[in-house]
């Protein structure tokens, strides 16, 4: 990463902040061979009708996780600026295919960072992490790949930060996690087993602990009417398996106006949930300075 504005010997200028990555080993000629041949699970076809025939599908184009970048840029500033005020935000897989990590619930974040940067997965359970790479290494076999999910934790959050409906935690999370390629799904909490719960279950009672407010569970992940209420800020994101495979897939021929199969060839990643633990902490840390600045908790 360069920066090109805004920063003198690692304090800000003050004037507008820039930087960018660039992009040095370039290989267009795999996707210009299949101009004409949207590849499933892509953005192709409906980027090809929205934008015409010029539009750059190279590397994905602007639907490409390559575009991440910028969100890692900016969700590493603000991190900076929450960490002042305490509030700290870590990321782990939980899932990859059919593979289940168990996580430590009462471990710090500080705790679930270092068992995380300790497998090639993200994930907290090396017992797991070790089962999940070997699933990713058969689908790499099988010229296939494979989704899973990420959860992200934060802690250190204010009572009351967030705003009602449009611009609760929720929404402003869900808004910035959602733009990421890839991601399909979001849930808080304990999120869609709350469809199979009472509300004497599902209700987060509240106590005192050492002079403050607590919840004795966290079912609702840490906020209520989209405010925080100072309990960690738990939710989970789907990953779908990476789109681009080698194994023949049924698709169109724009051109010709037939039907044909792709296989695709190149530099492809089994499996992205890795490597959108950091991209969804970003985001996280995008929406919550956002929100942060609007009620006044960064001066």
């Amino acid at each position: 990463m360069i920066i090109d504005s805004g920063v003198v010997e690692g304090r800000s200028t003050g004037g507008p902040f820039r930087a960018h990555v660039a992009n040095e080993d370039v290989r267009r000629e795999p996707y210009d061979r299949m101009r004409d041949t949207p590849r499933p699970g892509h953005a192709d076809f409906p980027a090809r009708v929205r934008y015409g025939d010029d539009a750059d599908l190279s590397g994905g184009g602007i639907f490409s996780g390559r575009m991440t970048v910028g969100l890692v840029i900016a969700g590493s500033v603000g991190r900076q600026m929450l960490g002042r005020r305490g509030i700290e935000i870590v990321g782990y897989t939980t899932s990859i295919a059919s593979v289940d990590a168990s996580v430590p619930r009462d471990a710090s974040l500080a705790q679930l960072r270092e068992l995380s940067a300790a497998n090639e997965v993200g994930a907290p359970d090396p017992v797991a992490a070790a089962a999940m790479e070997e699933a990713i290494a058969v689908a790499r076999r099988d010229g296939d790949s494979v989704g899973g999910v990420v959860e992200v934790r934060v802690d250190g959050l204010p009572v009351g930060l967030g705003e009602p409906f449009f611009d609760s935690v929720e929404s402003s999370i869900a808004h910035g996690v959602l733009s990421v390629p890839a991601v399909k799904g979001i849930e808080f909490g304990v999120g869609f087993r709350a469809a199979r719960m009472r509300g004497s279950e599902h209700n987060d009672a509240f106590t005192w602990v050492d002079g403050t407010v607590r919840t004795v569970t966290n079912h609702a992940g840490g906020v209520l009417g989209g405010l925080a209420t100072g309990m960690p800020l738990v939710f989970r994101a789907v990953v779908k398996p990476t789109s681009s495979i080698a194994k023949p897939q049924s698709t169109v021929d724009l051109a010709k106006k037939t039907e044909t199969t792709l296989g695709i060839t190149g530099r492809h990643d089994p499996c992205i949930v890795p490597r959108a633990i950091v991209v969804l902490e970003s985001v996280t840390a995008m929406a919550l300075t956002d929100l942060a600045l609007r009620g006044g908790y960064l001066a």
